[in-house]
């Protein structure tokens, strides 16, 4: 049995099912959670070394949890893996104790470098601020108010003299690639 015991949060089955595999064979023993309600009822935390944790998922957003995983193990390494890359989610994962933040696609090669910490979050915003298209711009300028105005969308709407059904539409919409 390895020592290097992975929470894992990943609502989807076939994405987790590839990515448990690959950590097993590189010596992880991964407990994989399809939803946060999964993660919930998890009753042993402290046992857990790493964690990764995709950043939105089908019901709700990971980032409260990084807390929770701390308060259980305070030495536990927490990357936080998303489709939805921003930098203003970049900080909040790292202000709230994620050692790493990757944005997806990343191989599991990239995971366990961030877990070994040969990936800097630093390196991974700075790669995000790189020469960003303007819809890209766009995008993170929307999650810089969405995360500023707690996740509220009409405030955010307001913030950015925009109305409201059309953020919540560009908020429906995954984010453009560099």
């Amino acid at each position: 049995m390895s020592d290097k015991k992975l929470f894992y949060l990943e609502d989807d089955e076939v994405l987790a099912q590839v990515s448990c595999r690959a950590l097993q064979k590189r010596g992880y023993a991964v407990s994989h959670f399809l939803s946060l309600a999964d993660a919930e009822v998890c009753g042993n935390l402290a046992g857990f070394q790493f964690a990764l944790l995709d950043l939105k998922l089908g019901d709700g957003n990971s980032l409260p949890l990084i807390d929770r995983l701390h308060q259980a193990n305070s030495n536990m390494n927490i990357v936080v893996l998303t489709a939805y890359a921003s930098i203003a989610t970049a900080v909040q994962a790292v202000k709230s104790g994620a050692a790493n933040y990757l944005a997806k696609p990343a191989t599991i090669d990239e995971v366990v470098r961030a877990f070994e910490g040969q990936v800097s979050e630093a390196e991974n915003v700075e790669e995000l601020n790189d020469e960003m298209s303007l819809r890209r711009r766009e995008w993170e300028t929307i999650q810089a108010a969405l995360a500023a105005n707690n996740g509220n969308v009409s405030a955010t709407a307001r913030q950015l003299k925009m109305h409201r059904r059309t953020l919540q539409r560009k908020l429906q919409k995954k984010p453009v690639s560099e």
